[in-house]
């Protein structure tokens, strides 16, 4: 490790940042995992959180049951009220950064909501300038809740085609998973998992209840579920090898993944 250490220190100090020589060097330096114990959960946003009581105050009290024995960082997607905001922003010709930040204001809007809902049991909003507190919630009450929309706003990097935000609250949450090195990410939406299909209108739509990113694309499903930039990420992901999609409607499927079952659709990054 010091050889390692010294050399890349040394390339750092003669090479630019792009170099093929010192990438691989970067490359070759071991990875500190920051929060190993926690878990990622995403809560979507037009498939949970727009659905009101009936839908989200289960999954609260299931989040209050199983904080007990499961680290939670939960993220809050934005939903119907930010494809609002796009629709108009969009005819307006406004560019991808100003909608990204006018989505980030909807997830956080959705963020201070759950945080209500679960400020009586000690669990937190944090913005993304109190991440460094992350750590704290967790050891005092296991779980902190917020905003999946990715901070970039008018830094965002720019979709191939349009101009709706390419990085929305599925990547964001995704790379919190990610950077912070967790155990596991778990997307809780209003569907079993992944299908054929769209299930909502099509009959024919068949669950595949584990699929690879590679296979994903190759059947032309890679917008299906997650946000496609994810699937990429995914691939190039150090710590998460795989993501898992749960019906968040039925409850205890959060508590059985939770604890390491197989439900709804795992995709794996190989």
């Amino acid at each position: 490790m010091a050889n390692t250490t010294t050399e890349l220190e040394a390339l750092l100090m003669q090479r630019s940042l792009s170099d093929p020589q010192l990438l691989a060097a970067a490359e070759a330096a071991a990875d500190y995992r920051i929060l190993p114990d926690a878990t990622v959960i995403k809560i979507g946003g037009q498939s949970v959180i727009d659905r009101g009581r009936a839908a989200l105050y289960p999954l609260v009290e299931e989040i209050v049951a199983v904080r007990k024995s499961h680290q939670m960082l939960i993220g809050a997607g934005a939903g119907t009220r930010a494809r609002h905001l796009y629709s108009i922003a969009a005819g307006l010709n406004l560019p991808a950064g100003v909608l990204t930040q006018l989505g980030a204001s909807v997830a956080d809007q959705n963020a201070a909501m759950i945080g209500q809902l679960l400020a009586k049991y000690g669990i937190s909003v944090v913005a993304s300038a109190g991440l460094s507190a992350v750590p704290l919630y967790l050891a005092e009450v296991n779980a902190v809740v917020f905003s999946g929309m990715p901070p970039y706003g008018l830094w965002t990097r720019l979709a191939p085609d349009g101009v709706i935000p390419p990085y929305r609250t599925d990547a964001g949450c995704f790379l919190i998973a990610e950077q912070f090195g967790c155990k596991a990410m778990v997307f809780v939406k209003d569907e079993n998992g992944l299908y054929t299909a769209n299930p909502k209108t099509s009959k024919n739509a068949k669950f595949i209840p584990k699929i690879s990113v590679d296979e994903m694309k190759a059947q032309g499903l890679h917008d299906s579920i997650i946000e496609f930039p994810v699937l990429d990420l995914l691939k190039a992901a150090r710590h998460i090898p795989q993501v898992q999609i749960v019906n968040g409607l039925i409850p205890g499927n959060l508590t059985r993944a939770l604890g390491g079952e197989h439900v709804g659709t795992i995709i794996t990054a190989r």
